[in-house]
C-alpha cells in the first residue's frame, strides 16, 4: 500500500507538490471516485486511479531502450550538455531514471534506460559477465597477431590487462569489426584498438547480452522493453 501522492508522482504525473495540487482541486479519482486525500494508502495495481483525465497504468519500474545519438551523454543530468534523459518523450519522463551503464558521447547504438536499481546491477557488474556487442570500426585493418591479443586479454595503458575479448570481423575491406567484451573500463575499445596500433573511427552498440538492439529504431528513438525482452537472460552462461 502506497500514498496516493507518491504513487501519481512516481508515474510521472508531477512532482509531489504539484501531484497534491491536483488532489486537493478534485481533479484524481480512484475507481470513479474524486478524492482530495493526498495521503490515501491503495494498491496501485488493485485500482483505477485517473489524474487530470488521464487514466494511470501503474509501473513499479520502467525499462527504456534507447537508439543513442552521437552528440548525447550517458548522464541522469548535466547542466553543460544535452543528456539521454533530455531526450527522452515526456510520456516516458519520470523521476529516477538513468542510464544503465555508459557509452561516450560519440558513440551510438544501444543504451538501457531504467528506474531499476537490482536490474542495471545484473547488467553492469562485473561478476555478472554480461557481454557488450560492438560494431567497431578502424583507421585501418586487425592484423593476425593483433586479434590474436585482443581475444587473449590485451594490456591497455602500459599495465591494465583487459579479459578476453570476442573479435569477428565484419567486413574486412573498410575495417569493421564486431568485438564483445563483459568489462566497462573507461574508454576500453578505444584503449583496446590504441594497444594493437589503431584507431577507432565509428563505434556502435549493438546488444547487451542477449538483448539486441531494435533496427526499426532510428537516431535518439526510444521504446520500452518488452516482458519478454526484460526477462532475457542476459549473459552467455
Amino acid at each position: 500500500m502506497e500514498r496516493l501522492d507518491k504513487i501519481l508522482a512516481s508515474q510521472g504525473v508531477g512532482t509531489r507538490s504539484e501531484v497534491r495540487r491536483l488532489i486537493r482541486t478534485g481533479r484524481v479519482a480512484v475507481d470513479g471516485v474524486f478524492t482530495r486525500a493526498a495521503d490515501e494508502k491503495l494498491d496501485p495495481t488493485a485500482h483505477t486511479i485517473v489524474a487530470d483525465g488521464r487514466t494511470i497504468c501503474y509501473k513499479k519500474h520502467l525499462y527504456i531502450m534507447m537508439n543513442k545519438p552521437d552528440g548525447v551523454v550517458s548522464a541522469s543530468n548535466d547542466s553543460h550538455v544535452k543528456t539521454v534523459i533530455d531526450i527522452l518523450p515526456d510520456d516516458l519522463r519520470r523521476k529516477g531514471l538513468f542510464p544503465v551503464g555508459r557509452l561516450d558521447k560519440d558513440t551510438t547504438g544501444l543504451l538501457v534506460i531504467t528506474d531499476d536499481g537490482a536490474f542495471a546491477h545484473a547488467v553492469t557488474s562485473p561478476g555478472k559477465k554480461v557481454f557488450k556487442t560492438y560494431r567497431v570500426t578502424l583507421d585501418g585493418a586487425l592484423t593476425s597477431d593483433s586479434i590474436a591479443l585482443l581475444r587473449d586479454g590485451v594490456t591497455i595503458d602500459g599495465n591494465e590487462v583487459c579479459l578476453p575479448a570476442q573479435v569477428a570481423v565484419l567486413d574486412e575491406e573498410h575495417f569493421i569489426y564486431e568485438i564483445r567484451i563483459c568489462e566497462g573500463k573507461y574508454h576500453q575499445i578505444k584503449r583496446m584498438a590504441q594497444a594493437v596500433g589503431r584507431s577507432v573511427t565509428a563505434l556502435r552498440r549493438t546488444a547487451v547480452g542477449r538483448l539486441a538492439l531494435d533496427p526499426s529504431l532510428g537516431a535518439g528513438e526510444v521504446r520500452e522493453l518488452t516482458d519478454q525482452e526484460r526477462l532475457l537472460p542476459l549473459s552467455d552462461g
